[in-house]
């Protein structure tokens, strides 16, 4: 199914392309809404479990966050009108992206309380979506050519496009360097595929209408949202070869977006009323 571009974002070894059909497993699961916020979004989680991501205000506007157990912090680049936080590692850095007054998205890096942009030289607008503990960086970016994914080594850019894709939405990366990469195939539907710096291998949600791929830890297991033929979402794991399906209980919709090294997952739902969006965490 086709969407807006900027939508689709939000969001080992061979036997990671398996394709058996994954089985249902349930989750112990909590949910969680910023105070007051109409839509809540859970990105990403680190092993200290500090969770990130963005919610939307009664104006519409997104504001970033980091939770810390009972501590709530609002994280909103001052440069931004909207911003969003995608990402932390182990050390508490995070990264995003803020929208400028003119619609422009602009990827950022958040650490020690400061906020710097980040992105190729030249790109028309980028975001972060992953880092790591060594402070790779991870995201897309946008030029005259399309979109690309990118990897930033903290001194170099390199320029991440999968073969035969339209777009490379880019994607999350691990401690090994191993990366998550989603990308718009010829319908512009959604795929996925691992990349370890040389080679890419698909790794798609078995009979998903489109399937993203949206964080990885450190052995390699991968958290998606996937939609089926009936355009209802779903989350799933990738551990040790197989899909496992997931849903919030009582939910319409779930996103699966970011895990941990102990298996902490973390998303967002609808209600079964699909009336409220709200994140949450959970486990196996």
């Amino acid at each position: 199914m086709k969407r807006n571009l900027w939508f689709q974002i939000m969001l080992f070894c061979c036997l990671l392309a398996a394709t058996t059909a994954g089985a249902q497993v349930n989750l112990k699961v909590k949910r969680f809404n910023v105070p007051g916020a109409q839509q809540t979004d859970v990105f990403a989680v680190n092993n200290s479990l500090m969770a990130v991501g963005a919610s939307v205000d009664s104006q519409g506007h997104h504001h970033g966050f980091a939770l810390s157990g009972k501590n709530l912090v609002t994280i909103d680049d001052p440069n931004g009108v909207d911003t969003y936080c995608f990402a932390v590692n182990n050390g508490g850095a995070i990264v995003g992206y803020y929208s400028t007054s003119n619609f422009v998205a602009q990827a950022f890096l958040y650490q020690n309380g400061g906020f710097t942009d980040i992105g190729p030289p030249g790109s028309t607008g980028s975001q972060a979506l992953g880092i790591n503990d060594s402070g790779e960086i991870t995201g897309n970016f946008g030029d005259a050519q399309g979109v690309h994914g990118f990897h930033w080594d903290g001194t170099k850019y390199t320029t991440i496009d999968v073969p035969g894709a339209q777009f490379t939405l880019g994607g999350a990366i691990n401690n090994a360097g191993l990366m998550t990469e989603v990308w718009l195939d010829s319908d512009g539907d959604s795929e996925s595929s691992l990349y370890d710096g040389t080679n890419f291998t698909t790794i798609n949600v078995p009979g998903a209408e489109d399937s993203s791929a949206t964080g990885i830890n450190k052995s390699g297991d991968v958290v998606f949202s996937w939609e089926d033929a009936n355009d209802n979402y779903h989350g799933a794991v990738l551990h040790r070869g197989k899909f496992y399906n997931f849903d919030v209980p009582n939910s319409a919709r779930t996103f699966g977006y970011g895990i941990n090294d102990h298996d902490v997952i973390v998303g967002a739902y609808t209600t079964s009323d699909n009336q409220n969006h709200q994140g949450f965490g959970a486990t196996r």
